[in-house]
């Protein structure tokens, strides 16, 4: 045990000073940034983190103290998040998201997004022509609470005033919120349904759809189809569309539990829950844009070509920005 103590102390002695040197370069840019050392400490600090490296090594292989052990490997590990991290503020960072992290999540899920959305065409066509066959199907598709007095027992008279709101607009940012919360809800319970091997998110998709498609015919009977298509326009394409990207999340996480493909599992599902996480974070934004259509804007613009104007530039603005080819950064 002496001679262990002693080989350790000699260890230390040889090579504290490269340690502590190191140390300091690292609460000194801890305290500020890179540009706070010298050009000399620059050049200087990947080779005190090689040499902290050897050190570790060294004292793993001849089992020196675990106190030395444990300092050693803070030490690299702080410098190695220095030397080879990325670096970068808040400010960078969300460039980085709304830039290329995000587009590039929604560009690589294409395939699943394809599909829920197929899905949730299918539930919209199913439900429409079932409601107009037999009006009694609208009470199956759509809840009596999220209905709200629209239906086909409704007057038109009725169906036409939920369309337009002529009263004054207090608490529409309240409303605003309400419904961003609520959407947001919905959405995240469509990606966490994904884990269940895609069979719940896909019956989610389905159903959302059925529930636009039993609103579209109850108004159509009422000989309101186009107003309700305005009313739904101005926020629904961004609604709608921050669910079907959520299904497709799920969708992804779900497809690669089943099928890892060439990677492990743990490998396969790890990539898929990072680009999934990625576009639920896009998948936040547009609940939030959508929120604010609907809760401000859709009581506020009461023109029907104006909702159909904004639904429009919402459905050309979204896919461009998600899906159009970038400009590479070229370095050098």
């Amino acid at each position: 045990m002496a001679e262990l103590h002693l080989k350790s102390y000699r260890f230390r002695a040889e090579r504290e000073a490269d340690w502590r040197r190191l140390e300091r370069l690292l609460t000194k840019v801890g305290k500020g940034s890179a540009k706070a050392l010298s050009d000399e400490e620059l050049l200087a600090l990947p080779v005190l983190y090689r040499q902290a490296l050897s050190s570790l090594s060294v004292a793993r292989a001849t089992s020196l103290d675990q106190g030395l052990v444990d300092y050693l490997e803070s030490l690299s590990t702080r410098a190695y998040f220095l030397v080879y991290g990325t670096r970068s503020n808040f400010l960078e960072r969300l460039g980085g998201f709304f830039g290329h992290a995000w587009p590039a999540a929604a560009k690589a899920l294409w395939r699943e997004t394809l599909a829920s959305f197929l899905l949730t065409l299918v539930g919209v066509l199913a439900a429409y022509f079932l409601t107009l066959h037999d009006p009694d199907w609208f009470s199956a598709f759509v809840p009596g609470d999220l209905a709200g007095g629209r239906g086909p027992t409704a007057s038109v008279e009725a169906m036409r005033a939920t369309l337009y709101d002529q009263g004054e607009h207090k608490g529409l940012s309240v409303f605003a919120a309400f419904l961003f919360t609520h959407n947001s809800g919905v959405a995240i319970f469509a990606f966490a349904l994904g884990f269940a091997f895609c069979l719940p998110t896909s019956m989610l998709m389905a159903y959302n759809g059925a529930m636009l498609g039993a609103f579209l015919a109850a108004f159509g009977m009422k000989g309101l189809a186009f107003e309700a298509g305005g009313w739904l326009a101005i926020h629904g394409v961004t609604e709608i569309s921050a669910v079907i990207l959520a299904g497709a999340a799920g969708l992804r996480i779900g497809w690669t539990l089943a099928f890892p493909g060439d990677l492990s599992r743990p490998a396969a599902m790890a990539q898929a829950g990072r680009q999934s996480a990625t576009l639920m974070g896009g998948v936040v934004v547009m609940l939030f844009c959508a929120g604010i259509l609907e809760g401000v804007g859709r009581q506020v613009i009461q023109n029907d070509f104006a909702r159909y104007g904004i639904g429009l530039v919402t459905l050309v603005a979204w896919p461009a920005y998600l899906y159009l080819p970038r400009r590479r950064s070229v370095v050098g």
